[in-house]
């Protein structure tokens, strides 16, 4: 089974119509949340998730749009963009953003914005966030988000391995428990400023049906992630961040990827 796993979109439907178009044909879409804010297209992306009929959980900024206090702690650019957000997304989006879950299991994969121990909230940064959120996982492998930055988290026998994408586009899991980040499809942070996600190809389980059990410590074993970057009009989302008055930081870091 292929999986495409997307996160961090924020509401820029040209990176995503580029992602989509790189990743080809696959069994899935997985997204892993904050479908909207900062971005210009908040309605053409969810609209555009729910034609593909991708799966996936809220993010932070996904529940500060349908009115939740996390609004409360963004930045001021981030609260700003928020607010145009607020004011722009229609029921249908409002509706879809509101019914997605904190989390969710597929495949025994667990799914996740920012990590497992705080789905909404927790920035996985640093090998004692790593070494919590492993410990917490029901099975083998999570995916999150929330960072902007593609990596994994692994055991290893001397505590956490940190494997970056900087550093390979390939990964053949085994099993040992892991914590997987495809990085940002709208607005990356690692340096670089095309679009990020991931494949992740996982074999058939032998002698199970699709229902995969979440606990199952051989979910992930022998499955590859493959990271990949697509390159996408960035001017174009920039003249529409300015045509909507959103923060010139938000503009600018586009091109920077950071």
């Amino acid at each position: 089974m292929r999986i495409a796993v997307l996160s961090d979109i924020h509401a820029n439907l040209v990176a995503l119509e580029a992602v989509l178009a790189d990743a080809g044909p696959v069994d899935a879409v997985w997204h892993l949340g904050d479908v909207v804010g900062y971005g210009p297209d908040p309605n053409g992306v969810v609209r555009r998730l729910r034609e593909i009929g991708a799966l996936g959980v809220r993010g932070n900024h996904d529940a500060a749009a349908v009115g939740g206090s996390e609004i409360d702690w963004f930045n001021p650019d981030a609260r700003r963009a928020m607010e145009w957000t607020r004011t722009q997304i229609d029921d249908d989006t409002r509706r879809w953003l509101a019914e997605l879950p904190e989390r969710r299991t597929d495949a025994g994969v667990e799914l996740v914005h920012g990590s497992p121990r705080q789905p909404l909230w927790e920035y996985v940064l640093s090998p004692g966030s790593a070494r919590a959120n492993l410990d917490r996982l029901a099975g083998s492998l999570a995916l999150h988000g929330h960072t902007h930055v593609p990596v994994l988290w692994r055991d290893a026998d001397d505590g956490v391995e940190l494997v970056r994408a900087a550093d390979t586009s390939h990964v053949v899991l085994d099993d040992r428990r892991g914590l997987l980040n495809p990085g940002s499809v709208g607005q990356p942070r690692d340096g670089i400023p095309t679009a990020s996600y991931l494949l992740l190809d996982m074999p058939p389980v032998p002698g199970a049906d699709a229902a995969v059990h979440a606990g199952d410590p051989a979910v992930g074993a022998g499955a590859t992630v493959t990271w990949r970057r697509a390159a996408y009009d960035i001017r174009a989302v920039q003249e529409a961040m300015k045509a909507a008055h959103l923060p010139t930081f938000l503009v600018r870091r586009l091109e920077l990827g950071a």
